[in-house]
C-alpha cells in the first residue's frame, strides 16, 4: 500500500536536525539554481555521474519557503474539493497529499527534496527534456494517474528512463514519493518512515535560515 505524506506515521517520526546548510546546484544540474541540503547535493552529483554517457540530471526545484508550498496546497486542495463537493477535512488532506505535502512534513520545505527529470546532452549540451509519460507537476486527474511512478500505461522508453532514475538516485539512497514520478528525497520524515531510520535529519527550515 502506498504511504502518503499525510500518513500520522509521517507526522510520529522524529526530527534530529543536522544543521546542514542549503547549497546552490550548479547551473549544469539545475539552470533553475536550485538549493538543497548540501548532503543531497553531494548525493545528486554521484547519481548524476552515474548516469549513463549523454544523460543528465536537470533539477527543476529543490528547496521551498513555507509560504509557497501552502499557496500549492491551497490551490490543489480546490480542485480536489470541486471534484469531491461534501469531502471531510481528513479525507481532503490525505487526497490533496498525492500531489502536494502537508506544510509541517513537507520534504521541499526542508529542503530534502527536489523535483527532477532526465535530460540529453549528447543531442543539444544545453539538454533536452526526454518523455517519462508525464510532464513534471501533472497532477492524478491531469495525468490519469500516469503520475504515478509504477503506472502501467507508459510507453517502454518513459518506463525504461523512470527506472533508470530509481537505480542512480536509490543507489544514493534517496526515496522516491510514489504518486510522483519525479520527486525524490533525502532525510526528511518520509525518507526515514520509508528506509527504517530512527528519525528525520532534516526538519522545515525557518524563513531566515532558508535566505
Amino acid at each position: 500500500m502506498t504511504i502518503l505524506l499525510a500518513d500520522p506515521r509521517v507526522r510520529a517520526v522524529p526530527v534530529v536536525e543536522s544543521g546542514e546548510p542549503l547549497v546552490r546546484l550548479g547551473a549544469d544540474l539545475s539552470p533553475a539554481g536550485a538549493r538543497v541540503r548540501r548532503g543531497l547535493a553531494e548525493r545528486l552529483l554521484r547519481a548524476d555521474a552515474a548516469l549513463p554517457a549523454g544523460l543528465r540530471l536537470r533539477v527543476v526545484e529543490g528547496h521551498r519557503s513555507a509560504a509557497d508550498q501552502q499557496a500549492i496546497i491551497e490551490r490543489y486542495a480546490a480542485q480536489v474539493r470541486a471534484l469531491h463537493p461534501g469531502l471531510g477535512a481528513a479525507d481532503l488532506e490525505r487526497l490533496t497529499s498525492r500531489f502536494v505535502a502537508p506544510l509541517d512534513v513537507a520534504p521541499h520545505v526542508a529542503g530534502a527534496a527536489v523535483d527532477l527529470t532526465l535530460v540529453d546532452v549528447a543531442a543539444d549540451p544545453a539538454g533536452v527534456a526526454l518523455d517519462l509519460g508525464t510532464p513534471i507537476d501533472a497532477t492524478p486527474e491531469q495525468s490519469g494517474g500516469r503520475c504515478f511512478t509504477a503506472a502501467a500505461d507508459l510507453p517502454a522508453a518513459a518506463r525504461a528512463r523512470r527506472d533508470l532514475l530509481a537505480r542512480v538516485l536509490g543507489g544514493e539512497g534517496l526515496v522516491n514519493y510514489p504518486t510522483e514520478w519525479w520527486h525524490w528525497s533525502h532525510g526528511d520524515r518520509y525518507w526515514a518512515l520509508v528506509t527504517g531510520a530512527a528519525h528525520a535529519l532534516h526538519g522545515p527550515l525557518a524563513e531566515a535560515v532558508a535566505a
